[in-house]
């Protein structure tokens, strides 16, 4: 098989992993009232997800160190899939919240290992292209795998919803079968080394501000259909179309970013991505706040698109400065930065529901923007500390030189 092929199977995985992560937030009216509890506490399927997805990734790392990519791969997204099956027969809370463990922990799993397979196969020069097709299965599932996924919730159920992930996992299940073959190890690094290197200043403040970045996103996205009924009175198909253009922002987003980065510096990206988010969400609260339904719904639905946009200019431009901190231990510090932002998630899921379990829908976006500012605060702190380190390096370098002459 090609090794175009082999990506495009763990593509597919990535794109049903990304489905199943990102939908709940648009099923939480339906799987509230189908489940009988509140919606703010089925938003704590997502936190769990998360802090499973963070906690249990590196651990994975290690602990399935010495298996092979491609039984490992197969393994996971197959685990994936019966874990989708188990969520979708789900009859009580508790009962999709076990299923929603199993989800995190073998997504969890499943990403990093198809990250790893896809360095080991593909030359060096073409490693950069390799992960991003991988990755393109992430964004196209909030294009179309997150609408599609609420449309089938809305007019079969949720739980068809679920059982439309599981088909998708074993349809990559099967293409893996036939595309991967089995590859060489390489010598992995121990949990205690990972904390090691998370403990730098320099490392632990980009994943500080990654934690920041998405816990402000999470704390609006997480609940953004009730936001969009409450208070734009959209529900059903429309909330489907809303995502949809979240979606489609999101992947402009995300490849403008890129070039942006190259052209103008990650810093300077992520300044104004910050900025310009907090900006967004005090719209949306400005508009809970004061505009009436009618009014509302044709103010929230552009700054929820230009929102995807913005939003999704920060994972590519973080994960560049990262890379560009230490580039050798890129593995390790793009794989924390993974735990980081479901960290984010987990914490802006959880602060969210405070809001809306307080009937305080509006101020989700006001909880979102108030975690950007501090987010922009402790970047340009750390950038100016970075940038002031790097000057005191070079004036030693000068005045070595200067001796040595």
């Amino acid at each position: 098989m090609s090794l175009l092929a082999k990506l495009v199977c763990l593509a597919v995985g990535a794109f049903a992993i990304g489905t199943e992560s990102y939908v709940v937030a648009g099923l939480l009216p339906d799987l509230a009232t189908d489940l009988h509890v509140s919606v703010a506490m089925a938003g704590q399927l997502i936190t769990v997800f998360a802090l499973a997805y963070a906690l249990g990734s590196p651990v994975s790392a290690v602990l399935t160190a010495s298996i092979d990519r491609r039984r490992l791969l197969l393994g996971s997204i197959a685990a994936f899939a019966l874990f989708n099956v188990v969520a979708a027969c789900a009859h009580t809370y508790i009962a999709l919240m076990l299923a929603r463990v199993g989800l995190a922990l073998t997504a969890g799993t499943f990403m990093p290992a198809a990250s790893a397979y896809a360095v080991a196969v593909a030359p060096l020069e073409r490693r950069g292209r390799a992960l991003a097709i991988i990755y393109t299965g992430l964004t196209v599932a909030t294009v179309i795998g997150v609408p599609l996924g609420v449309l089938a919730g809305e007019h079969f159920g949720w739980r068809f919803t679920f059982v439309g992930v599981a088909g998708l996992s074993l349809l990559a299940l099967v293409g893996m079968i036939f595309a991967l073959a089995p590859v060489t190890q390489d010598a992995t690094v121990s949990l205690r080394e990972r904390i090691a290197i998370a403990r730098r200043p320099d490392i632990l403040g980009a994943l500080v501000l990654t934690v920041l970045v998405l816990t402000g996103a999470f704390s609006v996205y997480t609940y953004l259909a009730p936001y969009l009924q409450e208070i734009a009175g959209l529900s059903g198909n429309t909330v489907a179309g809303v995502l949809f253009l979240f979606g489609l922002g999101s992947a402009i987003g995300n490849l403008a970013s890129g070039v942006a980065s190259d052209r103008i510096g990650a810093d300077r990206v992520i300044a104004i991505v910050l900025s310009a988010l907090v900006l967004l969400f005090v719209a949306l609260a400005l508009a809970g706040f004061l505009l009436p339904v009618t009014i509302a719904r044709w103010v929230v639905i552009p700054v929820v698109a230009l929102w995807g946009v913005v939003g999704w200019s920060f994972p590519s431009a973080q994960q560049t400065r990262i890379v560009a901190m230490e580039p050798r231990l890129a593995p390790i510090t793009l794989s924390l930065n993974a735990s980081a932002i479901y960290v984010g998630v987990a914490l802006g899921a959880f602060l969210g529901s405070i809001a809306v379990g307080r009937h305080a829908i509006p101020h989700l976006g006001l909880l979102g923007a108030a975690c950007e500012v501090v987010g922009l605060g402790a970047f340009a702190w750390t950038t100016r500390r970075r940038r002031v380190r790097s000057g005191e390096a070079a004036s030693v370098c000068v005045a070595a030189s200067e001796v040595a002459a």
